[in-house]
């Protein structure tokens, strides 16, 4: 009993510490702390919040091809996670300021990750990703250039997290 006890106060501090260390947040309680313990929080976080409104920053979308296409962040530039190809990425200067966005940021971590491997130097994950920037009211536009409420939602599972806007699955 004492060492069950012992052990949920470990894993309790371990969970505060980890919130505590990450660098952004997103509005929901539950939703920042499921992220604090998914994300390893090894790069440059940044979250909507501290997007400067005159901002010339490059998104980068770091979710499949089919999520992209049903709606994404004005003017991103699809680079995939699977299929992921940095190619996709010539015609952006690695001292650009990059913005990298998943549906949540799990994927866009790891692709963070690569383009500082790859010599960016100023690459930033989107901490709650497209989820949250939907969640707080953003836009998000089609392949026409059109904005729509679509909103590709990963999965059932990790559609709990998307708030706002119509969810789509296929």
């Amino acid at each position: 009993m004492i060492v069950v006890a012992i052990l949920i106060l470990v894993v309790s501090l371990f969970v505060t510490i980890k919130s505590i260390q990450a660098q952004a947040h997103v509005e929901s309680k539950s939703f920042n702390l499921m992220l604090s313990t998914l994300l390893a929080h090894n790069v440059p976080e940044m979250g909507i919040s501290d997007i400067p409104a005159d901002s010339n920053l490059v998104y980068v979308d770091a979710r499949e091809k089919a999520e992209y296409d049903v709606s994404h962040i004005k003017n991103a530039t699809w680079i995939g996670y699977e299929d992921f190809n940095l190619s996709r990425l010539d015609s952006i200067s690695r001292d650009a300021k990059v913005v990298v966005y998943c549906s949540v940021g799990y994927r866009s971590e790891k692709i963070t990750e690569k383009l500082k491997n790859a010599g960016f130097q100023y690459p930033s994950n989107l901490y709650g990703g497209i989820f949250e920037w939907v969640n707080q009211g953003l836009p998000i536009y089609d392949n026409n250039a059109q904005l729509t409420n679509k909103i590709h939602a990963y999965s059932p599972k990790w559609g709990i997290w998307l708030n706002k806007g119509e969810k789509v699955y296929e």
